[in-house]
């Protein structure tokens, strides 16, 4: 008979497991995917590096679990950037804002969710974090041409192209550290010039990039998360 195991074991396997990924998280915060050995991650969890491969039988295995759930969080605060009733300018706008500046509000994490060489089963979930951010802004793009706001085209293309330009422009400076503090509104600008079609009535590309950086602003005074789960911005940090 296979043995089963009771709840109050499987309770201490699953408080073990995310023991170990609250430690891994810390790990890549600060150092990045290399300093994520097994022996690291157990040790900042207090536990032997036996116990860490009872949940992940690999460090790549652990990495890739670790990577899915910081970028779920990611994703669903930028899908939560895009949720309000007003243009589609001011949608695409706080898209950009809110994943350009928690990137830029954890450098150290960001850069290895973005651009840390990686082993392959990481860089495959390093892509689904990609496709799911194109998919958040091809949905707002496929609005805007159905309306007729935005030129013909196809939005996935143009949402992948922002990605990619937009990530592409944050790895230096999440490399470095630190960022100008006129970057985010400049990747706003230009990801509103790329869309094609006309800004609202009255509103220029930079408008919408200061009111963008300023809902971002006042919504990070209320977060209390910290870059072991997510990517936010620290008081204090360059928008």
């Amino acid at each position: 008979m296979a043995y089963r195991k009771t709840p109050a074991v499987q309770a201490r396997l699953d408080a073990q497991r995310a023991a170990v990924l609250h430690a891994a998280t810390e790990l890549l915060a600060e150092r990045g995917y290399a300093a994520c050995s097994v022996a690291a991650v157990a040790d900042r969890a207090g536990i032997a590096t036996g116990s860490v491969y009872r949940s992940f039988p690999s460090k790549a295995e652990l990495v890739a679990e670790l990577f899915r759930t910081v970028v779920g969080r990611e994703v669903a605060a930028v899908r939560e950037a895009a949720a309000f009733a007003g243009d589609l300018h001011a949608q695409v706008a706080s898209v950009i804002g809110t994943f350009a500046g928690r990137a830029l509000g954890a450098p150290r994490l960001a850069y290895a969710l973005l651009a840390e060489p990686v082993d392959p089963e990481v860089e495959a979930e390093r892509l689904v974090f990609r496709r799911a951010f194109r998919d958040v802004i091809a949905a707002r793009i496929a609005e805007g041409v159905a309306a007729g706001r935005l030129p013909e085209q196809d939005p996935e293309l143009t949402a992948a192209l922002l990605v990619g330009g937009v990530g592409e422009a944050l790895v230096g400076p999440l490399a470095d550290g630190r960022a100008p503090d006129a970057l985010v509104p400049a990747l706003i600008a230009f990801s509103l010039r790329a869309l094609g079609g006309a800004s609202p009535v009255g509103t220029t590309d930079t408008t919408v990039s200061r009111r963008t950086v300023s809902r971002r602003t006042d919504s990070r005074r209320t977060d209390t998360g910290h870059t072991d789960t997510t990517l936010t911005e620290p008081t204090g940090a360059a928008s």
